[in-house]
């Protein structure tokens, strides 16, 4: 057995893991879930940080040397840390179909751009139900239904801020943090990747006549053009 094909064994298992990650997440917070029901939602998410944990601790075990390993994927140990991270996870199944058929910088644009909007769309959806866990119910509270916490993390993702709504608790706070730098992140990828793309596209339909020549070019040709002119005249060739 080797790290690669473990990483093969288990991508779709824990693929279906995130699903599930986010489902019983998803129902335990927005319906309030009690007595059994709550029970198997929560069996559910804790099922899922198991399993993460087994397969980073097992990638980490059958990888030589372990310390560029580790290095290399910090990623997944902050999906082992904080379980709301589990559905990005997702976005690896997405970009292999977006990237398919492409050439190779439309497929790095494709990956990209599906990161990015996918990365926002889950940050928003796991924020806002990370910040109504956290603020449903405490005193002096105005975050109290899913509809008011997706709306403030899209206000927060965006660096708009109208500040109607907001976070009392800490840890509703550590959410904000969180969904602000994950924010920043995002916004940066998606203009990066829109700039890209519109340098590609000018330079796509510029043509080589406008272009001015270097130095190098017009040495280049002249000594072309000196070449042809003295074999014409039956002179020596131009010195190189």
């Amino acid at each position: 057995m080797t790290e690669e094909r473990w990483f093969q064994i288990t991508y779709w298992p824990l693929l279906i893991a995130s699903v599930l990650f986010i489902i019983a997440y998803s129902l335990q917070v927005i319906f309030e879930l009690s007595g059994t029901a709550e029970t198997i939602a929560r069996s559910f998410v804790y099922a899922t940080w198991f399993v993460f944990i087994v397969d980073y601790l097992v990638r980490l075990w059958l990888s030589s040397p372990r310390g560029p390993w580790f290095r290399h994927h910090i990623f997944d140990l902050l999906v082992v840390i904080i379980p709301p991270l589990k559905p990005l996870r997702l976005l690896q199944a997405f970009t292999r179909v977006a990237s398919k058929r492409t050439s190779q910088g439309t497929a790095l644009r494709s990956r990209i751009s599906v990161y990015g909007a996918g990365a926002a769309l889950i940050l928003i959806w796991v924020a806002a139900l990370a910040v109504l866990d956290a603020e449903r119910g405490k005193p002096g509270a105005n975050i109290e239904t899913f509809g008011d916490a997706v709306w403030w993390a899209f206000v927060t993702i965006t660096t708009v801020g109208y500040g109607d709504y907001y976070p009392v608790t800490a840890a509703g706070r550590t959410v904000a943090v969180g969904l602000m730098a994950g924010g920043v992140a995002v916004v940066g990828v998606v203009t990066a990747t829109f700039a890209s793309w519109v340098l590609e596209r000018a330079a796509a339909r510029s043509s080589d006549d406008d272009e001015p020549a270097t130095r190098g070019q017009i040495r280049a040709m002249s000594k072309d053009l000196t070449r042809i002119t003295n074999r014409l005249s039956g002179g020596p060739p131009p010195e190189q």
